[in-house]
């Protein structure tokens, strides 16, 4: 009995008529699903909207550069007037900007800061309060250390007093 790996290549037989065989060439598969007309049309629709499209974008940059140039003079002539212009609208635009920024900054501030009285937990609520206790744990650690500084000064005060007293 022949297995498979003893058969040579292009000798497989199917019992359906699906598709063309194994081991066809691309030229015979392609002649078989498309037919030269069915390409020749392909090819005719490509290059007439490839075509299409670039006319359209010549008509584009040409009226663009007929445009640039009947505008020149006119721009030259009212830069002193459009280049103030354009200054003022950049900085009344940035200020909106900037003060809308502003306010929905403080509306969400205050409304984080409403719901953390309020007893809600705002998102960062838990980082608040550790980093009051850090702060709290912090001052107290500052006071101890001052409180034991004054002390320690205090005594070198009074035996500096004594040594000035005594040389003199």
């Amino acid at each position: 009995m022949a297995t498979i790996s003893d058969q040579p290549r292009g000798s497989y037989s199917y019992g359906t008529s699906y598709g063309a065989p194994y081991g066809t060439t691309y030229e015979t598969n392609t002649s078989i699903n498309n037919p030269p007309s069915r390409q020749t049309v392909k090819f005719i629709t490509a290059a007439t909207i490839g075509i299409t499209l670039l006319l359209l974008s010549g008509l584009t940059l040409t009226g663009t550069v007929i445009g640039l140039i009947i505008a020149t003079p006119l721009l030259v002539i009212f830069s002193p007037i459009l280049v103030p212009a354009a200054f003022v609208l950049f900085l009344v635009a940035s200020g909106f900007l900037f003060s809308g920024g502003c306010g929905v900054a403080a509306i969400a501030a205050l409304s984080w800061i409403y719901n953390y009285v309020s007893g809600n937990q705002p998102a960062g609520y838990d980082t608040l309060d550790y980093a009051k206790g850090y702060l709290a744990d912090k001052a107290r650690d500052v006071k101890e250390r001052a409180k034991d500084y004054g002390s320690y000064a205090q005594g070198r005060e009074g035996s500096r007093f004594v040594c000035k007293v005594a040389k003199h």
